[in-house]
């Protein structure tokens, strides 16, 4: 007993009492700087924007982005004119400016190349689920998910174009939102393709061009 007082609790008191006296209690103030035993992150070795570097040639922290590698303030193309991401429009939001109403119409320009191009995302990130005619038999269905809308159901037949960019965007009941796998642009297409699709399922004669009937087959 009085080796273990001797040889391990006396010092150990010594080193607290040490230890206090130099450090002092938590919640004790001073006006010396902290003892930092862990300093972590707060010390860093980092490049603040705007200050003097000597590590560059032009003795500066915020260095030019290389060309083609980080795209900024890229302007969208729409039908009405370019529009920036940044900005409130329905473009970008798929809702009437300073509202919370949809937009009826797509706002971008509609030709073939742009429906093209919604059929292929269409296809890559939307028929699995809702299958290439948009029924809502896609392949996950085999597997279990049974819950997957058909894409000809009235309710969403009348959905305005911005409702279905939104709910593309951010998702609703189990479907995620795909704003970070799909472009602005795409998601675009992808709602002008969707509607060509329920055009060809619930359409009839009277909205094919009279010029164009004569080409159609039975």
């Amino acid at each position: 007993m009085l080796r273990f007082v001797k040889y391990f609790l006396l010092p150990f008191l010594v080193i607290v009492a040490v230890g206090i006296a130099i450090a002092g209690k938590r919640g004790d103030l001073s006006r010396r700087p902290p003892i930092e035993v862990f300093p972590d992150m707060d010390r860093q070795l980092k490049l603040r924007p705007q200050e003097p570097n000597a590590f560059f040639a032009n003795r500066v922290s915020s260095q030019p982005h290389p060309v083609g590698t980080i795209a900024r303030s890229r302007p969208i193309p729409t039908a009405a004119g370019a529009v920036y991401p940044f900005e409130d429009a329905p473009v970008n939001t798929g809702r009437i400016p300073g509202t919370t109403n949809f937009v009826e119409l797509n706002p971008m320009a509609l030709t073939a190349a742009f429906l093209a191009r919604g059929q292929e995302r269409y296809n890559i990130h939307c028929a699995p689920c809702h299958s290439q005619v948009a029924d809502g038999n896609g392949i996950t269905k085999k597997y279990g998910m049974a819950a997957t809308a058909n894409l000809h159901d009235k309710r969403i037949v009348l959905m305005p174009d911005g409702e279905l960019f939104h709910v593309a965007s951010n998702g609703k009941g189990l479907m995620q939102g795909y704003a970070s796998q799909i472009t602005v642009e795409d998601r675009w297409a992808i709602v002008a393709y969707l509607r060509a699709l329920q055009l060809a399922r619930l359409g009839t004669l009277d909205d094919v061009p009279e010029v164009q009937r004569g080409t159609l087959t039975r």
